[in-house]
């Protein structure tokens, strides 16, 4: 039997314990030998939880170690370009968490940092909304002629308490220039239409509802330096235009879907109920499933580790598709911050 590939975690979080480390715990010939979290003492307890052997004390550690062979990092995306170029050049395979950077500059030293190590496997965990459906959309839109609008909206109640604790998705130091889901829904639409579908421009307008919180600690109040709305008009490349309205103080009904109108129709994804419709010109919406031996589903962890073993190319999500979106959210957050001058 071929020598296991060990995995080395660098933040465990969410999505971490729900998704990475019982994801590499259940492929054969692979394991999870060190966790490096925010103290010694919470590492423990993931690894604890999951018969990890041991920890590391700083994440630093966790790439220096000769006994990993790859690394899984679940940070917060302040800590993405660092760790990820320095795991790069100490000879480490990548699996990072999304966003891929707190900003286009970080997600460029990054690609560059894996273009300098090509035997190496750099990927980006994938927006996961609609693994099952995509597919099915890129036929459907392929039928349905030249795209004329798509449309990101995702509007909620999740931050309307003025008295919930900050968190960092709402800290620029740690989340950089993710606007809430912006970045995600992008990320989503960007695979649908494909390779060479860029946005050229974009107009924005953000606020920030309630200035202040209470922090995490309980300690004081802290600026919010996210903001909590958020709406832009673009143009793609291709002519056709690009809208986006976000909120997280929003106090109706939440709303959170992708919608692309073209010439012949239109298809609209909901992320609250996981459910695709499509509309052909002059008949009434109808449910679509996805096509048979299509519906991939979450396989982030085996499609890693078959990179590495096999040579299979990464598609989802490949540093080259994170720098698209890296540019898009630097794009917004930029012109958003000119129109607050």
């Amino acid at each position: 039997m071929a020598n296991p590939l060990r995995i080395g975690i660098i933040g465990a979080g969410g999505n971490t314990r729900s998704k990475h480390i019982p994801g590499f715990q259940a492929i054969d010939g692979v394991e999870v030998v060190t966790i490096a979290n925010r103290t010694p003492e919470s590492a423990q307890r993931v690894a604890d939880e999951f018969g990890v052997p041991r920890i590391s004390k700083r994440w630093q550690d966790v790439i220096a170690d000769d006994a990993v062979d790859a690394v899984c990092i679940g940070t917060w995306p302040y800590l993405h370009a660092e760790a990820t170029i320095d795991a790069l050049a100490a000879g480490k395979h990548v699996l990072t968490e999304a966003r891929m950077a707190m900003n286009l500059d970080e997600a460029k030293k990054m690609i560059a940092a894996a273009q300098a190590k090509p035997e190496l496997v750099a990927q980006i965990v994938p927006a996961p909304f609609t693994l099952e459906y995509d597919a099915t959309i890129q036929r459907l839109l392929g039928e349905l002629g030249p795209i004329r609008q798509v449309r990101l909206v995702h509007i909620g109640g999740s931050a309307a308490d003025p008295t919930a604790p900050l968190t960092w998705r709402q800290r620029s130091d740690l989340s950089g220039h993710n606007i809430m889901t912006m970045g995600i829904l992008f990320e989503t639409a960007q695979r649908w239409l494909g390779q060479g579908v860029d946005v050229d421009w974009v107009k924005a307008d953000a606020a920030t509802a309630i200035a202040e919180r209470p922090t995490a600690s309980g300690k004081g109040h802290a600026p919010v330096t996210i903001p909590d709305t958020l709406s832009f008009l673009g143009r793609y490349n291709t002519g056709a235009q690009l809208f986006g309205h976000f909120s997280c103080v929003d106090h109706g009904f939440p709303v959170w879907f992708i919608d692309v109108q073209c010439e012949r129709g239109g298809l609209h994804f909901c992320m609250n109920d996981n459910k695709l419709h499509l509309t052909r010109a002059g008949h009434a919406p109808e449910a679509i499933t996805p096509d048979a031996g299509t519906a991939i589903g979450w396989r982030v962890e085996q499609d890693f580790v078959d990179s590495i073993r096999d040579g299979k190319p990464v598609s989802l999500t490949s540093f080259a598709d994170g720098v698209r979106y890296m540019r898009f959210t630097d794009m917004v957050w930029e012109a958003a911050m000119a129109e607050r001058e």
